[in-house]
């Protein structure tokens, strides 16, 4: 028997001791980031800006949006609002990195979307990190397959395109490729191919064989630049197809060639109509690279500012994260302070500098991939793009709050459970969500 008087309880609302009806809560509006700064390069806005996020879209950018019921609003009065940093070259718990949590501290530094090269990935790598995607990772994010691996198969390269299209008879990729289903079914999950010349050094009818393959199936070439002796030699055989040279800074520091030497000659390369080279965050900050690694020349700073002023190089990275001795190139926490550098040091106006993170990399994707989607819903605030965001306190350098897809990922350097399942699968033909391995018709198709 109830000590209470007895009240109707309306369906699907909780009631209250006491019997007082707990009032049905409004239904969730935009979330509107009022009163911040923004700088959005790919739509030229610069200025106080209010932005509406609906759901996991952009809704709208204007001097003043009124709030609406159900609206959650955020204060960004003194910050920032900033499209989600995109880091094309950020190694996300791979080279046994088990101590640390590299994809959650990206997120609160800023990241919302990234791409890993592992550390020589097999072709296992895009349902290994699609299986992270299935558990809820806070970043949207893709991965690049490692060049050894890619030619160590025995499918040839008209096969290879296929099987990168997702069009590879499921009989052949079993014979030719793996008797794992997962890996046979995974092909078109992959964003590209990176060359590591640490990992091995290939042969030039094997480096032919990268760039065929890579160019015909549209996919992203990476190649590991520190020997400016390297970067050449793949550029030569490279003959007008595209070739990405990843942390072209590292060819400064002096480990192979003269600090000024190497990035003379690595910068030159970039000056070609193919060739596209990243510069290390960490690398262009006060301390030239972190003291656990490598650390670039002075004067090859210098010239990697001139590179970003005159436009021979426009993207940034970090080659984080700097947890492991093996690595030591860069970190994330070192991305935002960077681009805030640059601007305040006049090498860039802060749009551009901004750019080298946003707008810059997603239209990369775009070009290499012939995939519009990068470039419109990725490194931007326009009306329909994906909503990624970070709002930066531009006098402490340091991401307040990190939105991925519409949700709340990361606050005051922790990240949010609530934002651990926004990140999406991001491949060389755009957005793969939901990527589930249960999706996969794995067993009828192998029937």
């Amino acid at each position: 028997m109830s000590l209470y008087p007895s009240v109707p309880r309306p369906q699907g609302v909780a009631t209250a001791a006491g019997g007082r009806v707990c009032p049905a809560p409004a239904a969730q509006g935009r979330l509107l980031l009022k009163g911040g700064h923004l700088v959005d390069p790919k739509n030229g806005r610069e200025g106080p800006f209010d932005l509406a996020l609906e759901g996991d879209r952009v809704a709208e950018a204007a001097p003043h949006i009124d709030p609406q019921p159900g609206d959650r609003v955020v204060d960004c009065r003194g910050l920032l609002v900033l499209p989600g940093l995109i880091d094309m070259h950020l190694h996300m718990g791979d080279l046994f990195e088990v101590s640390t949590a590299p994809i959650q501290n990206a997120v609160c530094h800023g990241v919302t979307a990234a791409f890993t090269p592992g550390a020589g990935n097999t072709f296992m790598a895009p349902a290994l990190f699609g299986g992270e995607f299935d558990r809820g990772l806070p970043l949207s994010g893709g991965c690049y397959l490692g060049a050894a691996s890619l030619l160590a198969c025995q499918l040839d390269d008209d096969e290879l395109t296929a099987y990168f299209a997702g069009d590879l008879p499921w009989d052949t990729a079993l014979q030719k490729l793996s008797r794992a289903p997962l890996t046979a079914a995974t092909g078109a999950l992959v964003m590209g191919v990176k060359d590591h010349m640490g990992h091995l050094i290939l042969s030039d009818a094997q480096i032919e064989r990268l760039f065929a393959v890579t160019s015909r199936a549209r996919l992203l070439l990476m190649s590991h630049t520190q020997d400016p002796a390297h970067a050449e030699r793949m550029a030569a055989l490279s003959k007008g197809r595209p070739l990405y040279l990843g942390h072209a800074s590292a060819a400064g520091c002096g480990t192979h060639a003269g600090g000024a030497e190497g990035m003379r000659r690595v910068l030159a390369l970039c000056r070609q109509p193919n060739v596209t080279g990243e510069l290390v965050s960490s690398m262009l900050r006060p301390g030239r690279g972190n003291r656990e690694g490598l650390r670039i020349d002075p004067q090859a700073q210098a010239l990697c500012f001139e590179a970003l002023a005159e436009g021979t190089v426009s993207i940034l990275c970090s080659d984080g994260q700097g947890d492991c001795t093996m690595k030591g190139f860069g970190d994330t926490r070192d991305n935002l302070p960077a681009i805030l550098e640059l601007a305040e040091n006049g090498v860039l106006p802060l749009s551009r500098a901004v750019a080298t993170m946003t707008k810059n990399p997603a239209a990369y994707l775009s070009e290499i991939t012939g995939v519009p989607f990068f470039a419109e819903k990725l490194g931007q605030l326009g009306a329909g793009a994906w909503a990624n965001v970070v709002l930066c306190d531009q006098g402490a350098k340091r991401a307040v709050c990190t939105i991925v897809n519409g949700e709340i990922a990361a606050f005051e350097g922790r990240c949010v459970r609530s934002g651990a399942g926004a990140g999406r699968f991001l491949s060389h033909l755009g957005e793969a969500h939901p990527f589930g391995v249960g999706n996969l018709p794995l067993w009828d198709r192998a029937e």
